[in-house]
């Protein structure tokens, strides 16, 4: 099976700190900091009103998206829905992912809207959940997040084809946005708990993989043992006080951020108060999983060459192509057979370096001999985790122009409510960088990712590849340049896009 579950073990150190009731003090050194031990902070979690008053205000927001890119001006830089998701939200969810994990789903205004349907209430537990509960079929399920890529690689396409990110027109960005809600509403009527979100949504996979690196690991239990002991497992079944995790996560067996939507179910329902939710270092989650899934490995892959395909048709070498083939095919952009194309090429060609490095392992491991698949997979999917902070950046990095360029003009589409916003306002026409500067920046931020997957796959590759290997030397250093010729693709396109948005 492609998703796996993880399974680790735990051992608590005690420890003391001040300002804390001593029994909310001990700490895993193996997990990081508990912050849920602090008496403040589990009271917060506890309250069932808590998740909703994180996603009220951007279910306010995106239902004005959605009215205002509907009703309001066709102006693009001056209605508020457009300026608002196209020039401020996109980069401030990379922006959370980065730092926290999967802090945009616990405030997702999406899931929420279809949850408090789901469950006909919008904070209080209630016993009976409105729609048919039916199970994910595992047949399905097996792929993991390889259907989310596959929604999200779908929806970029209907993106690209109606230009809607241009911004092109207002409607068109309302029309999507409702798009999403629909389906997830749809997803959580028929299904149960949050299927929608943990195997659909086409945002699931990139905030899960790129969120790896955030410093927040989510909610896990305290001692393994007691979770392994316990009669009840309201964490997954539910219980009087909160629900079955909706992620279908069990905290006992998580050794990464991929999976917790940080929605404080399992810490309400733990009745042994055996549930925390624990700080980490950044790039934990990337470094740390014993247990590494293909279907991340393979849906890193493709995001990859899909970010890339988004930098590669920005040059006018690709503009001439995408023309031509177009020309032949009585097709427009963009063209399916292009970018589908293009983007498993990529992916391929990413895969077939990872390959080529596995060649170098050795095909025993101890006295078990090791299959050319076998080794593939060994080397595969560690590699697509190292390089998940470049593909991290090549996201963050591919959303600056816009916000550099249009942010300011959030402010005057504000005015355009009220008929004071114009496009002759002097923020409606302010950049916060120039086309230098941007680029400059951009650059900046792949080097930055670049540095940091160096970092990550040098532990990686001494922790899982090393021991596949006779060759340590040559292996690092292959590593090493596949993580460098990544990044300096990425870099290399951003100079030759001259800051396109």
């Amino acid at each position: 099976m492609l998703a796996q579950p993880v399974a680790t073990a735990v051992h608590l150190r005690p420890k003391v700190t001040d300002g804390m009731d001593e029994r909310f003090a001990e700490t895993d050194p193996n997990k990081g900091w508990d912050i849920a031990r602090h008496p403040k902070v589990a009271q917060t979690l506890k309250s069932r009103r808590f998740q909703f008053a994180l996603i009220l205000p951007n279910q306010i927001i995106f239902w004005l998206v959605i009215f205002l890119g509907l009703l309001g001006t066709v102006v693009p830089g001056l209605n508020f829905g457009t300026a608002i998701t196209w020039y401020l939200w996109f980069c401030l969810v990379f922006v959370m992912m980065v730092v926290v994990g999967r802090a945009w789903c616990s405030m997702c205004p999406f899931g929420g809207f279809a949850e408090w349907i789901q469950r006909k209430a919008f904070w209080r537990r209630t016993q009976k959940s409105l729609g048919l509960g039916i199970k994910f079929p595992k047949s399905v399920a097996r792929y993991g997040f390889l259907i989310s890529v596959a929604a999200f690689l779908l929806l970029t396409y209907v993106e690209e084809f109606f230009n809607i990110a241009g911004p092109g027109a207002p409607a068109e960005t309302s029309i999507m946005v409702l798009g999403i809600v629909v389906s997830a509403l749809v997803f959580f009527l028929v299904f149960e708990r949050r299927t929608f979100c943990r195997y659909v949504c086409p945002l699931s996979a990139l905030i899960g993989s790129v969120g790896a690196m955030g410093s927040v690991a989510g909610f896990r239990t305290r001692d393994r043992d007691v979770c392994v002991a316990c009669a009840t497992k309201d964490c997954m079944r539910g219980g009087d006080s909160g629900y079955g995790c909706p992620w279908y996560t069990w905290p006992g067996s998580a050794d990464s951020n991929l999976a917790c939507g940080l929605c404080t179910e399992c810490f309400k329902s733990c009745p042994s108060n055996n549930v925390g939710l624990f700080l980490q270092k950044p790039m934990t989650s990337v470094i740390a999983p014993r247990r590494r899934r293909l279907d991340i490995a393979w849906g890193v892959t493709l995001l990859w060459g899909l970010v890339l395909f988004q930098q590669v048709n920005a040059t006018n070498l690709y503009a001439s192509f995408d023309g031509w083939l177009n020309r032949i095919t009585s097709l427009q952009y963009p063209n399916p057979i292009d970018y589908f194309g293009i983007i498993f090429v990529l992916a391929g060609l990413t895969a077939g370096i990872a390959w080529l490095v596995s060649r170098l392992g050795s095909r025993k491991v101890g006295n078990a001999e090791v299959t050319s698949r076998s080794r593939f997979r060994s080397f595969f999917v560690p590699m697509m985790y190292g390089i998940i902070p470049i593909v991290g950046a090549d996201y963050f990095a591919r959303q600056l122009p816009k916000f550099f360029k249009h942010v300011s003009r959030l402010i005057p589409s504000i005015g355009a409510w009220f008929g004071v916003g114009s496009t002759h306002s002097a923020l409606y026409n302010t950049r916060l960088l120039s086309d230098p500067g941007i680029v400059f920046v951009q650059v900046a931020v792949i080097a930055i990712g670049t540095l940091a997957a160096l970092w990550a796959s040098w532990k990686i590759t001494g922790r899982d590849l090393l021991p596949l290997s006779g060759h340590s030397a040559t292996l690092r250093i292959s590593v090493s340049l596949v993580v460098v010729a990544c990044g300096a693709a990425a870099g290399i396109l951003y100079v030759l896009m001259h800051a396109a948005s």
